[in-house]
């Protein structure tokens, strides 16, 4: 049988990087080995329960990574402190006590995985700290003629110490479901026979939201001006037709101030992988970091141990302040309203009841002029369009202000 291949040909663009880059590059090593270990690990200066990731490397037709369960994970810091991981979800292991890095502490991660095999990092100490000064959106017009609602980004660090920062952010949406009516069609089935019936819907379906992570590696450095200050740097771009913009939009962004070291190393994955992260479908190969196998050099193991100083900063905005009186974006779905017939052939049940009793559809309204392409007695829509809970949560997010 033919051995599956891990990584397909990345040499080209290997050498593009190596030839163009201003920091420092890692030594990549592509490898066949089905066993190889990746750790995603970052600890910051936030007092929470840390989080880190386990993985094994995985063939490119596969469906995905396979987590690496059952190892044993822990921090010592030089003041012998043990911070020790417990396993919640397979891969992910978080501090069974909440904790953060402090300045001057050297950190070390020591991992031992189920098979017996050991991992460790060099001593690892926490970034300089710098804030987000400001947050803010701004209307832009693309190159190409197009508005976008831009978020952008300045901080200032006056020592002059951080010059490396990467960034994520986490946004939150409202969703208002624009078929929505107040009450549900069911199929109440009798003895030898069913009605349909109109009953007052149970739980919240009109207005929900949803949070999404993102999903790319941003970076930004200021080594190559006098001041480390970022300036207008934009983290998020939003299309004036993008759906999650239509209400109220709230973004968290998160300032990671990096070392040299873990700079060039998502530098270099950016590179690689397409913006996408060490744990993404499209993983071309691996590449070495700081974490290292205690028992052999035929361990093979990719990942970063970050200690990192992080700082956050939220803002909402409307669709409406930035763009009156317009129509919204298009919903996520069509929603073109139809009215099934309800008059049942042979004994079967109605096309309307089968419709109801396969959970496709919602109750919009009465269908008040019946014609040939709709000659039902009830207009209906696709679920999504009058259950918000298709797309999110009904439970209001606790930081969000309307």
């Amino acid at each position: 049988m033919k051995k599956n291949k891990i990584f397909y040909s990345i040499i080209f663009t290997i050498l593009v990087f190596l030839n163009n880059s201003c920091v420092e590059p890692y030594d990549i090593k592509p490898t066949t080995s089905e066993n190889a270990l990746i750790i995603k690990a970052t600890i910051t200066n936030e007092y929470k329960n840390q989080e880190i990731y386990l993985s094994k490397v995985f063939p490119l037709d596969s469906n995905g990574p396979s987590p690496e369960s059952n190892a044993v994970v822990k921090i010592i810091d030089d003041n012998q402190n043990t911070y020790n991981f417990i396993e919640t979800i397979p891969g992910k292991y978080i501090s069974s006590n909440e904790f953060e890095a402090q300045p001057n502490i050297n950190y070390q991660l020591f991992i031992t995985t189920q098979e017996g095999k050991s991992y460790t990092t060099e001593p690892t100490q926490l970034t300089s700290i710098t804030q987000i000064d400001n947050l803010y959106p701004s209307l832009e017009v693309d190159d190409l003629g197009f508005e976008n609602i831009t978020l952008f980004v300045d901080s200032y660090n006056p020592n002059g110490d951080s010059r490396y920062y990467r960034y994520e952010f986490e946004e939150t949406y409202k969703i208002v479901a624009p078929k929505w009516n107040q009450y549900d069609l069911v199929v109440v089935q009798n003895s030898n026979s069913y009605t349909i019936e109109k009953q007052l819907k149970t739980k919240e379906e009109k207005t929900c939201y949803n949070t999404v992570n993102s999903n790319s590696i941003i970076q930004k450095e200021t080594t190559g001006f006098i001041e480390d200050r970022v300036t207008k740097f934009p983290v998020r771009i939003l299309s004036k037709d993008n759906t999650i913009i239509s209400h109220r939009y709230s973004i968290l962004v998160k300032q990671y101030v990096q070392s040299l070291e873990a700079f060039t190393f998502y530098k270099t994955l950016n590179k690689l992988s397409g913006s996408e992260s060490i744990f993404s479908q499209n993983q071309p190969g691996f590449f070495g970091g700081n974490v290292f196998s205690v028992d052999s050099s035929n361990d093979k193991v990719v990942g970063l141990f970050e200690v990192s100083s992080v700082s956050t900063k939220r803002i909402f905005i409307n669709y409406q302040d930035f763009f009156p009186n317009q129509p919204l974006p298009p919903y996520f779905t069509e929603c073109e309203p139809f009215a099934p017939t309800n008059k049942p052939e042979g004994g079967d049940l109605s096309d309307l009841a089968v419709t109801l009793n396969s959970g496709t559809v919602k109750y919009f309204r009465d269908n008040l002029e019946p014609n040939y392409t709709n000659p039902g007695p009830y207009l209906v829509v696709p679920v999504e369009c009058g259950d918000c809970t298709k797309y999110g949560t009904n439970v209001k997010p606790t930081f969000w202000v309307d």
